[in-house]
């Protein structure tokens, strides 16, 4: 059995879902799946030294042959939305291209980053259909709902041009997709009420592999001395881009307003868009309780959430109910407690309180944000539920086990 992929980025590529991409690979591999992935040349998140090693490989085999990369090349991925966007065309027409010639595909699996892959690949399905004169499945990985996120990260409002685009988008990949997985309830909740039928849609949240990812005791943990993070102070952790959707910039306002209070110490590793205007924020504001540095490597999440006394989850007003952080497991599994500054109505604020992991406090507030911090240090509430939580609805083994099944369900019901 074939499954046919053509995601905009790949291992080596550093985004918020490498690791599932691997997991899955490894899944389907052992599942007995064959994998042909066309993808462009590695640029997102590596060095010059990995881009200029990769920009050499054309093609690559994992996990005994049973997956296969194919890349393709295409000019290094800038910061510009032009550019980018003409990026994102360039690839789509060539993994067209790619995709209605490989041989033999069984069911064509697409993950919604960037949002054009579900008619790309609701395209090359029909395509291969008609060339096969047999139905080829699609099924389709929501990881963001969108234009939704355009409108609440204040990208565009609803009613634009850009958002009717958007809508007729959605709307064309929600028909043509044979199955819809979702990572969250809300996300189920948000494409029901725009017409997807509840037995198309299945449910399975982003994971972690709860055996790498776990607690590390302060005294093995190495990134308090390769930082200078002092080991005595109440340790309060964000890690994540500063950008449009996250209002990450509310924790360096928090951390300005607790500038009195010498026993708390704020740990930030960065990235993304705005990261740059973050750290110019702390020079400017002379932020001494804050210790800013770059993103680190995925193996390096369970010792930088375990530096934490907390742990801090950021969004923008109104996208709580669009979107579900996928730090949230990390940070359970690493039994560090969180403060979430998400809608009271949303997902993630019912799931902290009822796995007792953590609280939620109103969004874009940093008077709130500064106020649930010493709450938490000063009260030393126990939020220990985060861990069992995460074991029975988030592992890696449960979840890659879930996407196996929805496949080999989606073929048995074409027969």
């Amino acid at each position: 059995m074939k499954i046919l992929r053509v995601p905009a980025y790949c291992y080596p590529e550093l985004t918020a879902s490498t690791h599932l991409e691997e997991d899955r690979q490894q899944a389907f591999a052992k599942a007995g799946f064959e994998v042909d992935i066309h993808t462009p040349t590695a640029t997102r998140g590596i060095d010059k030294q990995t881009y200029e090693k990769y920009k050499k490989i054309r093609y690559e085999e994992k996990y005994d042959g049973k997956i296969k990369i194919y890349r393709f090349p295409m000019f290094r991925e800038g910061t510009g939305v032009i550019g980018r966007a003409v990026r994102y065309v360039l690839t789509n027409l060539i993994q067209y291209h790619k995709g209605v010639k490989t041989r033999g595909v069984d069911v064509i699996y697409a993950v919604s980053t960037p949002p054009t892959q579900g008619l790309l690949c609701a395209k090359i399905a029909q395509k291969l259909s008609k060339k096969y004169k047999k139905k080829v499945p699609l099924i389709y990985n929501l990881q963001d709902v969108f234009p939704d996120s355009l409108v609440t990260t204040g990208i565009s409002k609803e009613g634009s041009i850009l958002w009717k685009i958007g809508r007729k988008m959605e709307d064309y990949t929600y028909q043509n997709a044979d199955r819809i997985i979702v990572i969250s309830e809300s996300m189920r909740e948000n494409i029901m009420n725009k017409g997807v039928p509840a037995d198309k849609i299945s449910l399975i949240p982003n994971w972690i592999d709860t055996d790498v990812t776990k607690n590390i005791p302060k005294q093995d943990n190495p990134l308090f001395e390769e930082f200078g993070i002092p080991t005595d102070k109440y340790t309060v952790v964000y890690a994540g881009n500063f950008g449009q959707a996250q209002g990450a910039d509310v924790v360096l306002y928090a951390a300005e307003k607790l500038l009195g209070y010498d026993d708390v110490q704020f740990v930030i590793f960065g990235g993304g868009a705005q990261f740059e205007a973050a750290k110019a924020i702390v020079t400017e504001k002379n932020l001494k309780n804050v210790i800013i540095n770059p993103l680190l490597p995925q193996d390096k999440v369970p010792s930088v959430y375990s530096l934490g006394d907390v742990a801090i989850i950021t969004t923008k007003k109104g996208v709580g109910n669009s979107a579900m952080p996928s730090k949230t497991w990390s940070i359970m599994a690493c039994e560090t407690p969180i403060i979430a500054t998400v809608d009271q109505n949303s997902e993630l604020s019912s799931i902290l309180k009822s796995a007792n992991a953590g609280i939620s406090v109103e969004p874009e507030n940093a008077d709130l944000l500064a106020k649930a911090i010493l709450d938490m240090k000063d009260t030393k509430t126990s939020y220990c539920g985060g861990r069992d939580y995460v074991l029975a609805n988030a592992s890696k083994a449960v979840c890659t086990q879930k996407h196996v099944d929805v496949i080999k369900s989606q073929l048995e019901n074409n027969k």
